[in-house]
């Protein structure tokens, strides 16, 4: 598992194929006429944002090899932030409200990364799930924060420039190219980082930290920046959660929330951020259809993770990175 290939961090050919054609698919489906369009130019828009959300947790667990069950605590702090920066009688700039949703993700990441990368194996994923809980019932329990009834986020931000209305969030079809625009954004990031000195240290601690300690890398320091890192993309996510919603409540912050995202990086393939859009678009897919089907969805919904576990140990990107290679050793 040490080499790009067997982490898939080398996307092959036919993979990339099918990446720019979902890309381009994205752009074009507000252009395509449809009844209810509203209603898939919204869902489309939550998938995008939690495949954000799950590329953020696949930094952590493809990547460096750390499993967090609290993730989803910088995802909602991000979007508590937006529901108190923005005033009840009128929309708050995006400009400065999202880099200070974000930066307070990343600010609670960074302090409560401090003390959770200090562990290992089974103690870190239950030290995360610990601090996921305690930021849970603040909010849940306090009155003042909104309590388990969560705070309604009146405006979504506006992004105007000298007066000059450029985006407008209001317009549904505006507020998913911006969304889009921030899912590609990210995923360049995050591939553009993967393969920088500092993702390669990330992979040698998945693969080996006491040899890279051995080596003279710092194994605490880059695994707090990657924590925060984390974090803080949550945090963009959760931003988005909440101006699309409209309303954010201490559920955000949940384990649920935390273990569908670890489902959707499992789902699409670990450790090259693709997986994780795929994951995400297909979890939330997935997850729909069966709710339609019956109100036992949840068992249907763990079979069908148990057999791509199974059968596709490597994700669905995995599964069809094997069999684009069977298709080339026929030829």
């Amino acid at each position: 598992m040490s080499s790009p290939q067997a982490q898939l961090e080398k996307l092959p050919r036919s993979i990339q194929l099918i990446l720019w054609l979902g890309a381009i698919a994205l752009a074009a489906f507000p252009l395509i006429p449809l009844d209810g369009g509203s209603f898939y130019l919204q869902m489309l828009s939550q998938m995008m944002i939690l495949a954000i959300f799950a590329m953020s947790l696949d930094l952590l667990q493809g990547v460096t090899g750390l499993v967090s069950l609290g993730h989803a605590a910088y995802f909602g702090l991000a979007g508590y932030a937006l529901a108190f920066l923005t005033p009840a009688d009128t929309p708050i700039s995006l400009w400065w409200s999202l880099p200070v949703s974000v930066a307070g993700a990343g600010l609670a990441a960074l302090i409560i990364g401090f003390f959770v990368v200090r562990t290992h194996g089974i103690y870190f994923i239950m030290v995360t799930m610990a601090f996921a809980q305690m930021v849970f019932f603040l909010f849940f329990d306090n009155k003042a924060l909104g309590g388990s009834d969560g705070i309604y986020v009146n405006f979504r931000p506006e992004a105007s420039l000298f007066g000059w209305t450029g985006i407008d969030l209001e317009n549904k079809t505006t507020f998913y190219y911006f969304t889009l625009l921030l899912l590609v954004l990210v995923y360049v990031f995050l591939r553009r980082l993967l393969f920088s000195p500092f993702g390669r240290v990330l992979a040698g601690i998945r693969v080996n930290e006491h040899r890279m300690r051995a080596v003279g890398y710092g194994t605490f320091g880059y695994k707090l920046a990657a924590f925060t890192l984390a974090g803080a993309l949550a945090g963009v996510a959760g931003f988005l959660w909440a101006a699309q919603t409209g309303f954010v409540n201490p559920e955000l912050m949940g384990f649920h929330m935390s273990a569908h995202a670890i489902m959707m990086v499992i789902l699409g393939g670990m450790g090259n951020f693709a997986g994780a859009i795929v994951g995400a678009f297909a979890f939330e897919y997935v997850m729909h259809f069966f709710k339609d089907l019956t109100k036992h969805w949840q068992l249907l919904m763990g079979s069908f993770i148990v057999l791509v576990v199974v059968f596709a140990p490597r994700g669905l990107l995995g599964l069809v990175g094997q069999l684009s290679k069977k298709r080339e050793t026929t030829r």
